[in-house]
């Protein structure tokens, strides 16, 4: 599918949002390494964004942020669904190769998935890049660069927030995709952040893919009502994909105590339950997806251009109905003003610095 893109126009920021933008920039767009030099034009691309699974809302809220930059580069978008099954994802992996494409994204799956063929192509190789296609950001084995909130930190908070009600104790359940190296980092640090908590106990990890969470949840959440009853007040999950299919099962079986806490990534559809206060998920970790969408963009124009990746790493955002409440109609990227300085530094008069800073 060949699609175009459009730019909506922001709203103009709120006096508070003025003043928060100032704190927040700081925490949210933290540069390890400013670009070097000007970055050559790159125009007339072809570029393929291949996702693990659309149904993933994180997924799809960077691919829209990739799409807007897309336009603004003047390049051609071919984007394919997974549709969550590696076979699917290798066979249009190799279609995108035999293509001659100039870049490929890989949309929340692991390059390990691919590597293999890429190694048997005999075509030159597209430059990729990837979202949470590694267990760190950066450049991988088969990527440019990598982009990504550090997991240890997004665990980190997530964890934070398992706070027992007044001298009761937790327990927890572990939502976790094993598939995923950077959904077991996750996992992993959630678990030790979970043992240094004196009144917090992990009742068990959960492993359930992403793509089968609709139809696995109900089962899973029943069976652990039957084996932990009220021992059991917090869920942890590497996803919000999981929160999705949780509210209605644990109001039939009588537990509207049950805590949702998601270690990303801030799907449309989490950030409205939340948004609303009458939801059991009580935050998302969220990705600033936008502004991740358009440094894949840039990570490939940097790459065509022959220069080195830009080593950004976005800080996430712990994201209440609190928050939300404040930013009122703005969606939480529009507090960042990524998309004119990347603009910017694309047309050559901000060469060299750091988004939002």
């Amino acid at each position: 599918m060949i699609t175009t893109c459009s730019q909506p126009k922001g709203a103009p920021l709120s006096r508070w949002l003025r003043r928060s933008v100032l704190a927040l920039l700081a925490a949210v767009l933290a540069t390890a390494a400013a670009a070097q030099g000007e970055v050559a034009a790159a125009a007339s691309k072809r570029v393929v964004f291949l996702a693990q699974d659309f149904r993933n809302g994180g997924i799809t809220a960077v691919y829209r942020g990739f799409e807007q930059a897309c336009q603004e580069l003047g390049w051609t978008l071919n984007i394919v669904n997974g549709n969550g099954d590696r076979a699917t994802i290798r066979r249009r992996f190799d279609e995108a190769l035999l293509a001659g494409v100039d870049g490929i994204v890989l949309g929340g799956f692991d390059e390990a998935d691919i590597a293999d063929r890429l190694a048997a192509s005999t075509r030159p190789a597209p430059v990729l890049v990837g979202w949470h296609a590694s267990s760190h950001s950066g450049p991988a084995s088969s990527l440019f660069a990598n982009v990504s909130t550090d997991p240890a930190v997004v665990a980190d908070m997530a964890a934070a927030l398992v706070t027992p009600a007044g001298g009761a104790r937790a327990g927890v359940v572990i939502f976790n995709d094993g598939r995923f190296d950077i959904a077991n980092t996750k996992t992993l640090r959630m678990r030790e952040a979970l043992s240094r908590c004196a009144r917090c106990e992990l009742l068990a990890i959960e492993d359930v893919p992403i793509s089968n969470a609709a139809k696995e949840m109900p089962a899973a959440l029943e069976r652990l009502h039957r084996r932990f009853g009220v021992r059991w007040t917090h869920v942890l999950a590497i996803n919000d994909v999981y929160m999705d299919s949780m509210h209605f099962p644990l109001l039939s079986l009588g537990r509207r105590d049950i805590v949702g806490i998601a270690a990303g990534d801030g799907s449309r559809t989490a950030l409205s339950r939340i948004r609303s206060g009458r939801s059991q998920q009580l935050a998302t970790i969220a990705e600033p997806t936008g502004l991740q969408g358009w440094q894949l963009a840039d990570e490939l124009r940097r790459a065509f251009a022959k220069q080195s990746p830009s080593g950004r790493v976005a800080r996430p955002i712990a994201v209440t109905t609190q928050l939300l409440r404040q930013l009122g109609s703005q969606e939480i990227d529009d507090a960042l003003p990524y998309r004119a300085e990347y603009r910017r530094q694309w047309s050559g008069t901000a060469a060299g610095s750091a988004p939002g800073r």
